[in-house]
């Protein structure tokens, strides 16, 4: 027989020794977190194109142990707190592991600093940096940085409420360089760029010798979860380039979303 023929593809293989009752389990799970409003068993089995009594009996399923809760009154579904539960469970050392590759890429083809911020509440905590090789760069790791005032902060903000940015902001927004916004309503028409374009940027804003531009990862809601950042000395980085180097950080961060999905 031809060795062609002894391997299977690696497709077929992984879908053999897949459960499809789990399989289609989770695919309702991902269905009701990334509904706007809370779904309807027919509108979730429609959705994930199961059999209505199937998808019943697994969201029932699902339901006894947590992972989605339903409205007694609407009989309509939501993430249980099972979920949650499960979510809390995750560690930054896994997500860093699975995205490291991808910031790694970006790094090389900019030649400058890469980091990851993931989403707390509403702040960022900057969890992994991947430098170019022989190049002296501060250590972002942990280190709180002003939400205004950086490329991740603004990729970050843009994304939230309006509410919700009122909330977390200062009253006064502090200046850090004479390029730093200060102006709430200056801060909100760039904000709205960064929704239009898919990047931020930070040209001298938190420190005169340094510039960058990050893109954030959306959940299905369109929710900032995680924000790559790319950052680098001032004079090597103008304006012209950074928005190059921000489409790159959107690529990178629509990538790091398929890798979650």
């Amino acid at each position: 027989m031809p060795a062609a023929a002894d391997a299977a593809p690696v497709e077929a293989v992984a879908s053999t020794q897949r459960i499809q009752a789990v399989d289609r389990a989770i695919a309702l799970l991902k269905s009701v977190a990334a509904s706007a409003t809370p779904p309807t068993v027919l509108e979730l089995a429609r959705d994930c194109g199961i059999n209505r009594s199937t998808a019943w009996r697994l969201l029932r399923t699902l339901e006894h142990h947590g992972l989605v809760d339903r409205d007694p009154i609407t009989q309509r579904y939501t993430v249980g707190y099972g979920a949650i539960w499960l979510a809390s469970a995750v560690t930054d050392d896994t997500l860093v592991r699975r995205v490291r590759p991808l910031l790694a890429k970006l790094a090389e083809a900019t030649g400058e600093s890469v980091t990851l911020a993931v989403a707390r509440r509403f702040n960022l905590v900057y969890v992994d940096q991947v430098d170019p090789p022989n190049v002296m760069v501060p250590n972002w790791l942990d280190k709180p940085l002003p939400l205004h005032a950086t490329s991740g902060g603004k990729a970050f903000l843009a994304w939230l409420g309006r509410d919700e940015r009122d909330a977390i902001l200062p009253e006064d927004l502090p200046r850090y360089t004479p390029h730093t916004v200060t102006d709430r309503e200056r801060l909100e028409q760039e904000l709205a760029e960064v929704r239009r374009v898919g990047y931020a940027l930070c040209a001298r804003e938190y420190e005169e010798f340094s510039s960058g531009a990050s893109a954030a990862v959306l959940n299905t809601r369109q929710y900032p979860i995680a924000v790559i950042n790319v950052w680098g000395p001032a004079p090597r980085n103008p304006v012209k380039r950074l928005h190059e180097i921000g489409r790159a950080a959107v690529e990178t961060a629509e990538e790091v979303r398929a890798l979650l999905d």
